[in-house]
This record gives structure tokens, sequence and C-alpha cells, in this order.
């Protein structure tokens, strides 16, 4: 099983506008990152990058680095649209786009700002997995569905290959969705027995479905802050950096601390079934150069 960890910018203000999220995205592939992952907000006052132009703009600084979303709102978006844009940065890019998807964040003002009723979310996602599948994977496509109408639709270019779709959540009805519809799970502000226990309620759903998922198709983001102690990481992480939760701490779905303790979290989830991770900087953003660094060469003994 290999081990790949990625990185994703923490919720800065990019206060050199363009060249400076450029400049991380460079260093990124300079220090042998795996991967770059950014998150989807379409409202907020926090500066929030749009996951797909940014990502274009990505590929187009980059030769090696992988990129992908973690994870894009699927529901508000109509999956057509999505369908080719994401073909479109995976051909200019040369197959290096590897999108995830989810449901999106509670606040309705986001779907109400993009004209979906929000209890729809679910539904409208799995509908949509399907649409960008067959796009993605045949020529004249026609589909009839509760909220999506395709009458002999191709779109062109498309991707090198079909794009796995990997799908975030931690709830059960996530965990389902997964079995019924993913390429591989994201998941996001777990605990180590939280990721065991989604990754064995998969496997246990997915003969239902006759399907399989690659052994090494499961993925985690950890909030990430590399110190002398756990304490100074904690003291000084931003608190925005991941999805807090008020039922445990965020120690326990977090790497803070040295460089031995943040392996050694990220082990802990290898032996629960992960092998994909996405670092989410939690440092302030006049640090993220030099915890980038850092944080690379704390994970190389993690690497082949």
């Amino acid at each position: 099983m290999s081990i790949k960890v990625g990185i994703a910018p923490g919720p800065w203000r990019w206060t050199e506008g363009g060249p400076a999220f450029l400049r991380f995205v460079e260093a990124c592939e300079a220090l042998g990152w795996d991967s770059l992952w950014l998150s989807d907000r379409l409202v907020s006052t926090q500066l929030s990058l749009e996951p797909v132009t940014a990502l274009a703009a990505a590929a187009a600084r980059t030769r090696s680095l992988k990129f992908g979303t973690s994870v894009l709102a699927l529901g508000i978006r109509n999956p057509v649209l999505l369908a080719k844009e994401l073909a479109t940065i995976d051909f200019l890019a040369g197959g290096r786009l590897f999108p995830a998807v989810g449901l999106g964040g509670e606040d309705g003002r986001e779907y109400e700002a993009a004209g979906m009723p929000k209890p729809e979310r679910g539904p409208r996602t799995d509908e949509a997995i399907t649409v960008l599948r067959r796009l993605w994977g045949e020529d004249h496509v026609t589909h009839q569905g509760r909220f999506y109408h395709l009458t002999d639709a191709t779109i062109c270019p498309r991707p090198r290959a079909p794009l796995p779709i990997w799908i975030g959540g931690r709830s059960p009805q996530a965990w389902s969705r997964v079995a019924r519809l993913g390429d591989g799970w994201l998941a996001s502000s777990v605990t180590p027995g939280e990721a065991a226990q989604g990754i064995a309620a998969i496997r246990a759903e997915l003969p239902a479905h006759a399907r399989t998922i690659e052994d090494d198709h499961y993925g985690i983001i950890l909030g990430a802050y590399l110190a002398d102690s756990a304490a100074v990481a904690r003291d000084r992480a931003q608190p925005t950096a991941g999805r807090l939760r008020a039922d445990v701490p965020a120690d326990s779905y977090s790497a803070f601390g040295p460089a031995e303790e943040i392996t050694r979290r990220i082990e802990e989830y290898v032996a629960a079934g992960a092998s994909k991770f996405v670092l989410r900087l939690a440092c302030p953003e006049q640090e993220a150069f030099d915890q980038l660094e850092r944080l690379a060469g704390a994970c190389q003994q993690l690497l082949p």
C-alpha cells in the first residue's frame, strides 16, 4: 500500500494576491509534495479561492504536482458544466486532477445563493456523480433524472482517463454514498478510530452494490502544525484550518507538535486503513513557506 501525502493551504488572505498563491504552488512542487488540495466555499466573509479556477492556474505553473478538491460541494453545481471544466483541466494538465466531492457545508445561505434547496443536496449529489461519470466515459449521453436532463450530450475533450471520484463526509450516510458511488473516501476531522470505523463500514457495504474500492483509496485530511511541542502548535494554530467539532478535542483529529508527533499521528491512520493524506496548514500565512518545507522533511520518512 503506497502512502502519499499532499498539502492544502490554510484559510489565508493571500495578502500579496495571485503571486503569493502561485509561489506557494511552485514551492509545493519543488519540495516534492505529492499533491495540492483546495477546499470549497461559495459564499464566505473569509477569503476562499474558487477551487476549479485556482487549480487551473496551479496546473499551468506545475509539471508533476497532482491536485484535487477537498472537497467540492457538488450539490450546488451543474454537473454538465462541471464535467466540462474538470475534463478541460485534466486534459491540459496531462491527467493530474483528482476531484473529491461532498454535500458541502451547513450554511443554508450557500444553497440559497446557488438556487438549490438544501434538503436536496444529498440526492442531487448522487445524481450528479452519475452524470459526471457518464459524460467522462461515454459519447451521446441521454439521462432523464430527477434533477438533471440530458439528450444526446457529449463533452469534448474528455479527461485523459475517466476521473476517479472520491467522496467526503464522516457520517454513516457518507460511508454508504462512498460504497454505492465512490472510487475512494476522503474524510476530514475524523479520529483514527472513526477512520477505521468508516473504512470497515464502506468495505462491508460494497458487496451489496457489486462494487470494489482499491485498498489504497482511503484518505484523511488533517490540520497540521509543526512546532517544538503540541502545546505551542495548539496555541498558534488558526482555528478555521479545519472543521472544528464540539464533541471531541481537536488534538484527536489533527497533527500538531514536533516532527515525530506528526508522523506518529499519520501512522495511527495508516494502521486504521488509510494511505492518502492531505495536511491542511494550520499556521498563519506568514509561516506558510517555513511550515511547507519543515513538514515536507518530516513526512519524507513515511514515503517509499
